[in-house]
């Protein structure tokens, strides 16, 4: 059984508008994934920079 969106964590709710983000602008899978790839290496690199911070 699955939960409702609503109660979902905030990283499915995430994923699923960015989803919908996407497939709204109608682009194609590869430029959407070197995009995420993209997004995934800063986040990466944030992450770090907020771990040695800590």
């Amino acid at each position: 059984m699955t939960k409702p969106l609503n109660q979902a964590p905030a990283h499915i709710k995430l994923a699923v508008d960015l989803i919908l983000l996407l497939e709204q602008n109608g682009l194609e899978p590869k430029t959407v994934l070197a995009a995420l790839e993209v997004v995934k290496q800063d986040y990466i690199k944030k992450s770090q920079v907020e771990s040695t911070q800590r």
